[in-house]
Protein backbone atom coordinates (compact mmCIF):
# COMPACT_ATOMS: atom_id res chain seq x y z
CA UNK A 1 0.00 0.00 0.00
CA UNK A 2 1.22 3.57 -0.50
CA UNK A 3 0.72 6.14 2.56
CA UNK A 4 -0.11 9.55 1.75
CA UNK A 5 1.60 11.57 2.05
CA UNK A 6 4.29 10.25 -0.14
CA UNK A 7 6.38 13.47 0.45
CA UNK A 8 5.78 14.67 3.96
CA UNK A 9 5.87 18.55 4.70
CA UNK A 10 6.34 21.51 2.39
CA UNK A 11 6.18 19.54 -0.94
CA UNK A 12 3.80 21.62 -3.45
CA UNK A 13 2.83 21.09 -6.73
CA UNK A 14 3.95 17.95 -7.78
CA UNK A 15 5.40 16.60 -11.51
CA UNK A 16 5.60 13.05 -11.43
CA UNK A 17 7.33 11.17 -14.29
CA UNK A 18 8.45 7.79 -14.59
CA UNK A 19 11.28 6.70 -17.40
CA UNK A 20 12.01 2.55 -17.34
CA UNK A 21 11.38 1.18 -14.19
CA UNK A 22 11.82 4.71 -12.08
CA UNK A 23 9.70 7.37 -10.82
CA UNK A 24 10.85 10.70 -10.26
CA UNK A 25 8.91 13.74 -8.51
CA UNK A 26 9.66 17.65 -8.99
CA UNK A 27 8.55 19.88 -6.62
CA UNK A 28 8.31 23.70 -5.93
CA UNK A 29 10.94 25.73 -3.66
CA UNK A 30 9.71 29.14 -4.24
CA UNK A 31 12.10 31.49 -2.34
CA UNK A 32 14.60 28.60 -0.93
CA UNK A 33 17.44 27.85 -3.05
CA UNK A 34 18.52 25.20 -4.30
CA UNK A 35 15.63 25.37 -6.59
CA UNK A 36 13.48 22.38 -7.50
CA UNK A 37 13.99 19.23 -5.39
CA UNK A 38 13.92 15.96 -7.29
CA UNK A 39 13.16 12.65 -5.78
CA UNK A 40 13.12 9.19 -6.92
CA UNK A 41 11.27 6.28 -6.40
CA UNK A 42 11.19 2.41 -7.39
CA UNK A 43 7.39 1.63 -5.95
CA UNK A 44 5.61 4.51 -5.53
CA UNK A 45 4.96 4.25 -1.92
CA UNK A 46 9.38 5.18 -0.63
CA UNK A 47 10.84 8.16 -2.09
CA UNK A 48 14.07 9.53 -1.24
CA UNK A 49 15.00 13.53 -2.34
CA UNK A 50 18.40 13.30 -4.05
CA UNK A 51 18.94 16.33 -5.30
CA UNK A 52 17.96 20.08 -7.06
CA UNK A 53 17.56 20.88 -10.32
CA UNK A 54 18.87 24.40 -10.23
CA UNK A 55 22.00 25.14 -8.07
CA UNK A 56 23.97 28.17 -9.58
CA UNK A 57 23.06 31.95 -8.36
CA UNK A 58 24.64 33.02 -12.01
CA UNK A 59 21.37 31.25 -13.81
CA UNK A 60 19.05 31.93 -11.06
CA UNK A 61 18.56 35.14 -9.13
CA UNK A 62 16.15 35.11 -5.41
CA UNK A 63 17.94 37.93 -4.04
CA UNK A 64 15.33 40.14 -2.30
CA UNK A 65 12.58 38.01 -3.62
CA UNK A 66 9.44 37.89 -0.88
CA UNK A 67 8.21 35.13 0.97
CA UNK A 68 6.42 32.57 -1.33
CA UNK A 69 7.88 34.09 -4.72
CA UNK A 70 10.60 32.62 -6.55
CA UNK A 71 10.65 29.21 -8.28
CA UNK A 72 7.15 27.89 -9.03
CA UNK A 73 5.38 24.66 -10.14
CA UNK A 74 7.67 23.09 -11.94
CA UNK A 75 7.08 20.20 -14.75
CA UNK A 76 9.11 17.12 -15.54
CA UNK A 77 9.05 15.81 -18.71
CA UNK A 78 11.32 13.35 -20.51
CA UNK A 79 11.42 13.19 -24.42
CA UNK A 80 12.68 9.87 -26.10
CA UNK A 81 13.64 11.86 -29.55
CA UNK A 82 16.49 13.33 -28.20
CA UNK A 83 17.05 11.63 -24.98
CA UNK A 84 16.73 14.54 -22.78
CA UNK A 85 14.81 15.55 -19.66
CA UNK A 86 13.06 18.91 -19.90
CA UNK A 87 11.99 20.86 -17.10
CA UNK A 88 9.86 23.97 -17.20
CA UNK A 89 9.25 26.43 -14.25
CA UNK A 90 8.09 30.10 -13.21
CA UNK A 91 10.26 32.64 -11.80
CA UNK A 92 7.57 34.65 -9.86
CA UNK A 93 9.18 38.30 -8.94
CA UNK A 94 5.52 40.53 -8.10
CA UNK A 95 2.32 40.53 -7.46
CA UNK A 96 2.09 43.91 -6.77
CA UNK A 97 -1.52 45.47 -8.15
CA UNK A 98 -1.95 41.38 -9.09
CA UNK A 99 0.13 42.12 -12.67
CA UNK A 100 1.54 38.79 -11.71
CA UNK A 101 5.30 39.70 -13.09
CA UNK A 102 7.24 36.39 -13.87
CA UNK A 103 9.17 34.79 -16.70
CA UNK A 104 9.04 31.37 -17.44
CA UNK A 105 11.81 28.82 -18.37
CA UNK A 106 13.01 25.65 -19.15
CA UNK A 107 16.06 23.54 -18.74
CA UNK A 108 17.73 19.87 -20.16
CA UNK A 109 19.71 17.48 -19.16
CA UNK A 110 20.88 13.74 -20.23
CA UNK A 111 19.84 12.30 -16.93
CA UNK A 112 18.04 13.59 -13.91
CA UNK A 113 20.52 14.13 -12.05
CA UNK A 114 21.96 16.56 -14.26
CA UNK A 115 24.04 18.27 -15.29
CA UNK A 116 21.20 20.51 -16.19
CA UNK A 117 21.35 23.32 -18.65
CA UNK A 118 21.88 26.71 -18.57
CA UNK A 119 17.98 28.08 -18.62
CA UNK A 120 16.16 28.94 -21.82
CA UNK A 121 13.34 31.78 -21.79
CA UNK A 122 10.13 31.06 -23.41
CA UNK A 123 7.56 33.57 -22.35
CA UNK A 124 6.27 35.75 -19.20
CA UNK A 125 2.13 35.24 -20.48
CA UNK A 126 1.31 33.58 -17.12
CA UNK A 127 2.46 30.87 -14.86
CA UNK A 128 2.19 27.22 -14.62
CA UNK A 129 4.35 25.98 -18.05
CA UNK A 130 4.37 22.80 -19.19
CA UNK A 131 6.09 20.81 -22.21
CA UNK A 132 4.19 18.05 -23.96
CA UNK A 133 6.58 15.75 -26.35
CA UNK A 134 4.23 13.98 -28.80
CA UNK A 135 4.60 10.85 -31.07
CA UNK A 136 5.26 12.46 -34.23
CA UNK A 137 8.25 14.44 -32.88
CA UNK A 138 6.59 18.19 -31.98
CA UNK A 139 6.56 19.42 -28.49
CA UNK A 140 4.06 21.98 -27.43
CA UNK A 141 4.27 23.85 -24.11
CA UNK A 142 0.85 24.94 -22.13
CA UNK A 143 0.30 27.34 -19.86
CA UNK A 144 -1.74 29.71 -17.77
CA UNK A 145 -2.62 33.18 -19.48
CA UNK A 146 -3.05 35.90 -16.69
CA UNK A 147 -5.72 38.31 -17.58
CA UNK A 148 -4.75 42.29 -16.87
CA UNK A 149 -7.62 44.06 -18.87
CA UNK A 150 -10.89 44.92 -17.14
CA UNK A 151 -9.81 45.88 -13.80
CA UNK A 152 -7.90 43.57 -11.76
CA UNK A 153 -5.63 40.56 -12.90
CA UNK A 154 -6.75 37.20 -12.64
CA UNK A 155 -6.27 33.41 -14.00
CA UNK A 156 -7.51 33.80 -17.47
CA UNK A 157 -7.26 30.53 -19.86
CA UNK A 158 -5.05 27.72 -21.02
CA UNK A 159 -2.87 28.89 -23.59
CA UNK A 160 -0.65 26.46 -25.87
CA UNK A 161 1.96 27.36 -28.21
CA UNK A 162 4.70 24.94 -30.08
CA UNK A 163 8.03 24.07 -29.00
CA UNK A 164 10.78 23.44 -31.15
CA UNK A 165 13.42 21.16 -29.47
CA UNK A 166 16.30 21.63 -31.95
CA UNK A 167 16.52 25.56 -31.76
CA UNK A 168 15.11 25.99 -27.95
CA UNK A 169 12.49 27.92 -28.54
CA UNK A 170 8.78 28.71 -29.03
CA UNK A 171 7.42 28.82 -32.87
CA UNK A 172 4.39 29.94 -34.06
CA UNK A 173 1.31 31.69 -32.67
CA UNK A 174 0.09 31.30 -28.80
CA UNK A 175 -3.16 29.84 -28.94
CA UNK A 176 -6.04 29.98 -26.43
CA UNK A 177 -7.02 26.84 -26.64
CA UNK A 178 -9.06 25.74 -23.05
CA UNK A 179 -11.04 27.72 -20.46
CA UNK A 180 -11.83 25.42 -17.83
CA UNK A 181 -14.52 22.94 -16.79
CA UNK A 182 -16.14 24.64 -14.00
CA UNK A 183 -16.93 27.90 -12.43
CA UNK A 184 -14.45 27.73 -9.47
CA UNK A 185 -12.15 30.26 -10.66
CA UNK A 186 -8.11 30.28 -10.77
CA UNK A 187 -7.71 27.90 -13.85
CA UNK A 188 -3.65 26.88 -13.61
CA UNK A 189 -1.92 23.94 -13.57
CA UNK A 190 -1.99 22.64 -17.06
CA UNK A 191 -0.35 19.14 -17.99
CA UNK A 192 -1.39 17.53 -21.34
CA UNK A 193 -1.14 14.08 -21.91
CA UNK A 194 -1.88 11.35 -24.73
CA UNK A 195 -3.72 8.26 -24.68
CA UNK A 196 -4.89 6.36 -27.58
CA UNK A 197 -6.78 8.59 -29.80
CA UNK A 198 -7.26 11.70 -27.18
CA UNK A 199 -4.97 14.04 -25.95
CA UNK A 200 -6.40 14.84 -22.24
CA UNK A 201 -5.68 18.20 -20.85
CA UNK A 202 -5.43 17.76 -17.03
CA UNK A 203 -5.63 21.66 -14.99
CA UNK A 204 -6.24 22.96 -11.35
CA UNK A 205 -9.37 25.10 -10.38
CA UNK A 206 -10.95 27.02 -7.59
CA UNK A 207 -7.19 27.89 -6.43
CA UNK A 208 -4.79 26.70 -3.87
CA UNK A 209 -6.93 26.62 -0.95
CA UNK A 210 -9.70 24.73 0.61
CA UNK A 211 -11.57 24.73 -2.69
CA UNK A 212 -8.64 23.33 -4.70
CA UNK A 213 -9.23 20.36 -7.63
CA UNK A 214 -8.02 18.46 -10.41
CA UNK A 215 -10.64 18.82 -13.74
CA UNK A 216 -9.72 16.94 -17.08
CA UNK A 217 -10.78 17.36 -20.43
CA UNK A 218 -10.12 15.78 -23.55
CA UNK A 219 -9.24 16.54 -28.09
CA UNK A 220 -8.09 14.39 -30.76
CA UNK A 221 -5.60 17.78 -31.52
CA UNK A 222 -3.52 19.34 -28.76
CA UNK A 223 -4.90 22.93 -30.31
CA UNK A 224 -8.75 21.59 -29.31
CA UNK A 225 -11.87 22.00 -29.00
CA UNK A 226 -11.71 20.33 -26.29
CA UNK A 227 -14.49 18.51 -24.76
CA UNK A 228 -15.24 18.00 -20.39
CA UNK A 229 -15.83 15.44 -18.56
CA UNK A 230 -19.19 15.27 -17.33
CA UNK A 231 -18.05 14.19 -13.76
CA UNK A 232 -15.39 17.08 -12.95
CA UNK A 233 -13.70 17.23 -10.98
CA UNK A 234 -11.96 14.62 -10.78
CA UNK A 235 -10.09 15.10 -7.54
CA UNK A 236 -11.34 17.47 -4.66
CA UNK A 237 -12.04 17.63 -0.77
CA UNK A 238 -14.27 20.45 -1.56
CA UNK A 239 -18.08 19.57 -1.48
CA UNK A 240 -19.73 20.68 -4.78
CA UNK A 241 -19.83 24.73 -5.55
CA UNK A 242 -20.40 26.92 -8.27
CA UNK A 243 -18.10 29.95 -6.71
CA UNK A 244 -15.86 31.89 -9.02
CA UNK A 245 -14.00 33.93 -6.24
CA UNK A 246 -10.45 33.90 -7.60
CA UNK A 247 -9.68 37.28 -4.30
CA UNK A 248 -9.43 34.85 -1.48
CA UNK A 249 -7.70 31.60 -2.93
CA UNK A 250 -7.75 29.78 0.93
CA UNK A 251 -11.43 29.64 1.00
CA UNK A 252 -11.51 28.57 4.56
CA UNK A 253 -15.82 27.99 3.96
CA UNK A 254 -15.27 25.28 1.85
CA UNK A 255 -13.30 22.85 4.09
CA UNK A 256 -14.87 19.58 4.26
CA UNK A 257 -14.30 17.40 7.69
CA UNK A 258 -15.52 14.27 5.60
CA UNK A 259 -11.93 13.86 4.08
CA UNK A 260 -8.30 14.14 5.99
CA UNK A 261 -6.78 15.29 2.95
CA UNK A 262 -7.85 18.99 2.28
CA UNK A 263 -6.51 21.44 -0.56
CA UNK A 264 -6.36 18.61 -2.77
CA UNK A 265 -5.41 19.68 -6.44
CA UNK A 266 -2.45 20.56 -8.94
CA UNK A 267 -2.37 16.96 -11.00
CA UNK A 268 0.23 15.33 -12.68
CA UNK A 269 0.01 11.47 -14.19
CA UNK A 270 1.66 8.51 -14.34
CA UNK A 271 1.27 5.16 -15.50
CA UNK A 272 3.27 2.11 -14.35
CA UNK A 273 5.19 -0.56 -16.37
CA UNK A 274 1.47 -3.13 -15.28
CA UNK A 275 -0.62 -0.51 -17.28
CA UNK A 276 -2.21 1.50 -13.75
CA UNK A 277 -2.36 4.97 -14.07
CA UNK A 278 -1.79 7.47 -10.63
CA UNK A 279 -2.53 11.26 -9.94
CA UNK A 280 0.18 12.85 -8.18
CA UNK A 281 -1.23 16.03 -6.41
CA UNK A 282 -0.49 18.40 -3.53
CA UNK A 283 -2.71 18.51 -0.17
CA UNK A 284 -2.24 19.80 3.35
CA UNK A 285 -3.41 18.76 6.61
CA UNK A 286 -4.52 21.41 9.29
CA UNK A 287 -5.25 22.06 12.57
CA UNK A 288 -8.50 22.15 13.94
CA UNK A 289 -10.38 24.53 13.76
CA UNK A 290 -8.26 27.62 12.88
CA UNK A 291 -7.68 25.67 9.79
CA UNK A 292 -3.87 26.10 9.77
CA UNK A 293 -1.73 24.11 8.01
CA UNK A 294 1.77 24.49 9.59
CA UNK A 295 3.45 21.53 7.26
CA UNK A 296 2.43 23.37 4.34
CA UNK A 297 1.24 21.58 1.09
CA UNK A 298 2.38 17.88 0.58
CA UNK A 299 2.46 15.46 -2.21
CA UNK A 300 0.37 12.83 -2.49
CA UNK A 301 -0.83 9.25 -5.11
CA UNK A 302 -4.35 8.78 -5.70
CA UNK A 303 -4.69 5.30 -8.20
CA UNK A 304 -7.26 6.07 -11.53
CA UNK A 305 -9.16 3.75 -13.90
CA UNK A 306 -10.69 4.70 -16.69
CA UNK A 307 -14.37 4.71 -17.54
CA UNK A 308 -15.68 2.75 -20.55
CA UNK A 309 -16.00 6.07 -22.58
CA UNK A 310 -11.98 6.77 -21.50
CA UNK A 311 -12.03 9.20 -19.17
CA UNK A 312 -9.87 8.98 -15.85
CA UNK A 313 -11.40 8.53 -12.73
CA UNK A 314 -10.61 7.56 -8.96
CA UNK A 315 -10.35 4.36 -8.38
CA UNK A 316 -13.47 3.45 -5.67
CA UNK A 317 -15.38 6.22 -6.95
CA UNK A 318 -15.93 10.09 -5.82
CA UNK A 319 -13.18 12.97 -5.82
CA UNK A 320 -11.52 12.44 -2.07
CA UNK A 321 -8.23 11.85 -1.88
CA UNK A 322 -7.85 8.66 0.46
CA UNK A 323 -5.04 7.83 3.45
CA UNK A 324 -3.77 4.54 1.72
CA UNK A 325 -3.80 3.56 -1.94
CA UNK A 326 -3.27 0.32 -3.53
CA UNK A 327 0.32 0.33 -5.11
CA UNK A 328 1.47 -1.00 -8.60
CA UNK A 329 1.34 -5.02 -9.06
CA UNK A 330 5.06 -4.84 -10.30
CA UNK A 331 7.13 -5.57 -7.40
CA UNK A 332 10.35 -3.42 -6.94
CA UNK A 333 13.03 -3.05 -4.79
CA UNK A 334 11.57 -0.31 -2.12
CA UNK A 335 13.86 2.18 -1.34
CA UNK A 336 14.79 2.81 2.50
CA UNK A 337 11.99 5.22 4.40
CA UNK A 338 10.35 7.76 3.38
CA UNK A 339 12.48 10.17 5.34
CA UNK A 340 15.70 9.18 5.18
CA UNK A 341 16.99 12.28 6.55
CA UNK A 342 15.52 11.78 9.85
CA UNK A 343 18.15 11.29 12.54
CA UNK A 344 21.84 12.88 13.01
CA UNK A 345 23.30 14.94 10.67
CA UNK A 346 27.94 14.95 11.66
CA UNK A 347 28.79 17.89 9.36
CA UNK A 348 32.16 15.34 8.62
CA UNK A 349 31.32 16.53 4.78
CA UNK A 350 28.39 18.46 2.99
CA UNK A 351 25.37 19.19 5.22
CA UNK A 352 23.71 17.37 1.68
CA UNK A 353 20.62 17.62 -0.12
CA UNK A 354 18.15 18.31 2.54
CA UNK A 355 19.31 21.08 4.08
CA UNK A 356 18.63 24.35 2.11
CA UNK A 357 18.65 28.34 2.52
CA UNK A 358 16.55 31.26 1.90
CA UNK A 359 17.49 32.99 -1.78
CA UNK A 360 21.12 32.17 -1.93
CA UNK A 361 23.53 29.46 -2.12
CA UNK A 362 24.97 28.55 1.41
CA UNK A 363 28.36 28.36 0.25
CA UNK A 364 28.46 32.02 0.55
CA UNK A 365 28.26 32.08 4.18
CA UNK A 366 29.01 28.25 5.44
CA UNK A 367 31.60 25.62 5.22
CA UNK A 368 32.13 21.62 6.27
CA UNK A 369 36.43 22.27 5.29
CA UNK A 370 37.14 25.04 7.16
CA UNK A 371 36.68 23.53 10.74
CA UNK A 372 36.62 19.83 9.98
CA UNK A 373 33.61 17.88 11.33
CA UNK A 374 31.76 21.24 12.01
CA UNK A 375 29.10 23.15 9.91
CA UNK A 376 30.88 27.06 10.15
CA UNK A 377 28.22 29.80 9.68
CA UNK A 378 29.49 33.63 8.96
CA UNK A 379 26.95 36.01 10.41
CA UNK A 380 24.75 37.55 8.07
CA UNK A 381 21.85 39.93 8.20
CA UNK A 382 18.72 38.91 10.52
CA UNK A 383 17.00 36.43 9.69
CA UNK A 384 13.82 39.53 8.67
CA UNK A 385 16.28 39.85 5.83
CA UNK A 386 15.34 39.44 2.24
CA UNK A 387 19.07 39.66 1.11
CA UNK A 388 21.54 37.31 2.79
CA UNK A 389 20.95 35.54 5.78
CA UNK A 390 23.01 32.41 7.19
CA UNK A 391 20.52 30.30 7.93
CA UNK A 392 20.74 26.46 7.11
CA UNK A 393 17.17 24.65 7.54
CA UNK A 394 15.32 21.74 6.24
CA UNK A 395 11.79 21.04 6.05
CA UNK A 396 9.44 19.98 9.13
CA UNK A 397 7.82 16.60 8.15
CA UNK A 398 6.32 15.75 10.90
CA UNK A 399 4.00 17.60 14.01
CA UNK A 400 5.67 15.10 16.18
CA UNK A 401 9.33 15.59 16.16
CA UNK A 402 12.40 16.63 18.34
CA UNK A 403 15.19 18.64 16.67
CA UNK A 404 18.30 19.49 18.59
CA UNK A 405 21.48 21.16 17.22
CA UNK A 406 25.16 21.16 19.53
CA UNK A 407 27.29 24.54 18.60
CA UNK A 408 30.24 26.25 20.00
CA UNK A 409 30.01 29.99 19.94
CA UNK A 410 31.50 33.36 21.00
CA UNK A 411 29.71 36.39 20.58
CA UNK A 412 31.90 39.62 21.81
CA UNK A 413 28.77 41.82 21.06
CA UNK A 414 24.96 42.16 21.50
CA UNK A 415 24.76 42.48 18.00
CA UNK A 416 25.67 38.56 17.27
CA UNK A 417 23.76 35.94 17.75
CA UNK A 418 24.06 32.19 16.63
CA UNK A 419 21.38 29.06 17.34
CA UNK A 420 18.19 27.12 16.35
CA UNK A 421 15.04 28.22 14.35
CA UNK A 422 12.37 27.21 13.44
CA UNK A 423 11.21 29.28 10.18
CA UNK A 424 7.61 29.95 8.09
CA UNK A 425 8.69 33.33 6.68
CA UNK A 426 11.22 36.18 7.16
CA UNK A 427 8.52 37.75 9.37
CA UNK A 428 7.50 34.49 11.52
CA UNK A 429 9.84 32.42 12.99
CA UNK A 430 11.20 31.63 16.54
CA UNK A 431 14.71 31.75 17.38
CA UNK A 432 17.07 30.23 20.24
CA UNK A 433 19.89 32.14 20.43
CA UNK A 434 23.11 32.53 21.83
CA UNK A 435 24.52 36.25 22.26
CA UNK A 436 25.97 38.45 24.35
CA UNK A 437 25.03 40.48 27.50
CA UNK A 438 26.88 43.59 27.64
CA UNK A 439 26.03 44.06 31.42
CA UNK A 440 26.69 40.67 32.39
CA UNK A 441 30.30 40.61 30.04
CA UNK A 442 29.07 37.02 29.32
CA UNK A 443 26.99 34.59 26.99
CA UNK A 444 23.48 34.63 27.23
CA UNK A 445 20.61 32.79 25.84
CA UNK A 446 17.72 34.42 24.51
CA UNK A 447 14.29 33.42 22.20
CA UNK A 448 13.33 35.63 19.61
CA UNK A 449 9.79 35.45 19.05
CA UNK A 450 8.29 37.09 15.41
CA UNK A 451 5.11 36.94 14.53
CA UNK A 452 3.97 38.94 11.95
CA UNK A 453 6.80 41.19 11.89
CA UNK A 454 5.89 41.83 16.00
CA UNK A 455 9.14 40.91 18.13
CA UNK A 456 9.42 39.93 21.05
CA UNK A 457 12.19 38.93 23.47
CA UNK A 458 12.44 36.24 26.11
CA UNK A 459 16.05 36.34 28.02
CA UNK A 460 16.72 32.75 29.89
CA UNK A 461 19.65 34.08 31.86
CA UNK A 462 23.74 33.26 31.33
CA UNK A 463 25.23 30.55 29.91
CA UNK A 464 27.19 28.02 32.47
CA UNK A 465 29.16 25.92 30.04
CA UNK A 466 32.48 27.08 29.01
CA UNK A 467 31.92 25.36 25.65
CA UNK A 468 29.59 23.47 23.25
CA UNK A 469 25.64 24.10 24.00
CA UNK A 470 22.98 21.80 22.89
CA UNK A 471 20.08 23.97 22.01
CA UNK A 472 16.71 22.28 21.10
CA UNK A 473 12.85 22.05 20.04
CA UNK A 474 10.09 19.88 20.40
CA UNK A 475 7.00 19.62 18.65
CA UNK A 476 3.73 18.04 20.36
CA UNK A 477 0.78 18.34 17.69
CA UNK A 478 0.36 21.99 18.00
CA UNK A 479 2.73 22.63 20.85
CA UNK A 480 6.12 24.03 20.63
CA UNK A 481 8.72 24.19 23.09
CA UNK A 482 12.43 24.60 23.65
CA UNK A 483 15.31 23.24 25.94
CA UNK A 484 18.93 23.34 26.46
CA UNK A 485 21.30 20.45 27.54
CA UNK A 486 24.65 20.16 29.49
CA UNK A 487 27.52 18.62 28.73
CA UNK A 488 26.56 15.98 30.64
CA UNK A 489 23.41 15.16 29.02
CA UNK A 490 20.99 17.02 31.42
CA UNK A 491 18.20 18.67 30.07
CA UNK A 492 16.20 21.74 31.12
CA UNK A 493 12.70 22.50 29.36
CA UNK A 494 13.16 26.79 28.74
CA UNK A 495 9.66 28.12 30.75
CA UNK A 496 6.98 29.01 27.70
CA UNK A 497 4.97 27.01 24.86
CA UNK A 498 4.07 28.23 21.68
CA UNK A 499 1.44 27.39 19.58
CA UNK A 500 2.62 25.91 16.42
CA UNK A 501 -0.17 26.74 14.56
CA UNK A 502 0.85 30.07 13.58
CA UNK A 503 3.86 28.67 11.69
CA UNK A 504 1.46 28.48 8.75
CA UNK A 505 0.29 30.03 5.28
CA UNK A 506 -3.01 30.99 6.85
CA UNK A 507 -1.82 32.64 9.85
CA UNK A 508 0.92 34.50 8.13
CA UNK A 509 0.64 38.12 6.76
CA UNK A 510 3.84 37.84 4.92
CA UNK A 511 3.90 34.73 3.50
CA UNK A 512 2.30 32.02 1.76
CA UNK A 513 2.41 28.85 -0.33
CA UNK A 514 5.48 27.58 1.71
CA UNK A 515 6.28 25.28 4.81
CA UNK A 516 8.04 25.31 7.99
CA UNK A 517 11.32 24.50 8.36
CA UNK A 518 14.15 23.68 11.39
CA UNK A 519 17.27 24.75 11.07
CA UNK A 520 20.63 26.35 12.31
CA UNK A 521 21.22 30.06 11.96
CA UNK A 522 24.04 33.03 12.31
CA UNK A 523 23.31 36.72 12.71
CA UNK A 524 25.79 39.46 13.04
CA UNK A 525 24.62 42.74 12.67
CA UNK A 526 28.07 44.74 13.18
CA UNK A 527 30.66 43.03 10.63
CA UNK A 528 29.23 40.04 9.17
CA UNK A 529 32.03 38.06 10.45
CA UNK A 530 31.49 35.95 13.37
CA UNK A 531 31.97 32.36 13.09
CA UNK A 532 29.23 29.89 14.47
CA UNK A 533 30.47 25.98 14.54
CA UNK A 534 27.20 23.35 14.49
CA UNK A 535 28.95 19.87 15.61
CA UNK A 536 25.63 18.21 14.63
CA UNK A 537 22.06 18.78 13.85
CA UNK A 538 19.54 16.44 14.87
CA UNK A 539 15.67 15.81 13.13
CA UNK A 540 13.66 12.82 14.84
CA UNK A 541 9.85 12.52 14.21
CA UNK A 542 8.15 10.38 16.28
CA UNK A 543 4.74 9.99 14.31
CA UNK A 544 3.75 11.15 10.54
CA UNK A 545 0.28 11.97 12.49
CA UNK A 546 -1.51 15.56 12.38
CA UNK A 547 -3.54 16.49 15.15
Amino acid sequence: MIRNPILPGFNPDPSILRVGDDYYIATSTFEWFPAIALYHSTDLASWQLFGHALEDERSLDLRRLPSAKGVWAPSLTYCKGDGLFYLCYSLMYSHNARYFDLDNFVVTAPAIEGPWSDPVRLHSVGFDPSLFHDDDGKSYLVSLQWELRGGEGRPDCIVAQEYDRSQRKLVGALVEIYRGATRRGCLEGPNLYKRDQYYYLLCAEGGTGYGHSVTVARSISPWGPYEIAEHNPILSAALDFDEADNSEFLKPHRYNPQTELQKTGHGSLVETPDGSWYLAFHCSRPFLPELRCTLGRESALAKLCWTDDGWPTLQGGGTYARPEVEGPTTQKIALPDPLPACGRSDFSEDPGVHFISPRRDRSLFSSTSVRPGYLRLTGQQSLCSLDTVALVARCLQSLFAEVSTCVEFWPTDWRQSAGLVIYHDHMNYRFLRVTWHEGMKRRILMLTVLTNGERKEVEYGPIDSRGAIVLGLRVQGRSLTFFVEDEEGGRTVLAGEYDLSELSDEFSTYGEFTGTFVGMACEDFRSHDVEADFKWFSYLHTELGVV
